[in-house]
Formats: structure tokens, sequence, C-alpha cells
């Protein structure tokens, strides 16, 4: 599970970076969906911090809100799951 949350940050990581770089170059970006869907499944932390690093998507309010605030659950779920349920 661990490794799963890692490799998932790192592409979260990654796709906020990539995503960046293509908007400064005025290219095909990334769509938000696909960014929403690699934070969801175990990403956002790394989407958190690819976005405030690489300055991306920081006036889109549901970013600057959505990705934090999906951090914490995410933290929230594991925290429970290892400290109530083992």
């Amino acid at each position: 599970m661990w490794i799963y949350l890692l490799c998932m940050n790192v592409i979260g990581f990654f796709v906020m970076s990539v995503d960046k770089r293509k908007a400064r170059k005025q290219q095909w970006r990334i769509p938000e969906q696909r960014i929403w869907l690699v934070a969801v499944i175990g990403g956002a932390l790394g989407c958190t911090l690819g976005m405030y690093m690489f300055r991306h998507k920081t006036k889109h309010t549901i970013f600057v809100f959505g990705l934090p605030f999906l951090s914490i659950v995410h933290c929230s779920l594991l925290i429970y799951y290892y400290i109530i349920l083992s």
C-alpha cells in the first residue's frame, strides 16, 4: 500500500510539472479531469506539492482548496486505517 501511495504521489507531482511546462510552451495540456483522477486515486499530496512548487493552477479556486482538502482526507483515512483498525 505504501509503495502504491508513493508512486501515485510521484505521478501527481510529475503531472503538475509536465502540465506547467506545456502551459508555458502553449502546447497541448493535460486535462483537468486527469489531474483530478490522479489526485483522487491516491496522488493528492503529490499534486498539491506540485501545484505550489510549480505555481500551477493556483488561480483556480477548486484546485487551491480542493487538492489540500483531498490530501487531508487521504491522510485522515490512512491514520484511521493504521491506528484505529490495526
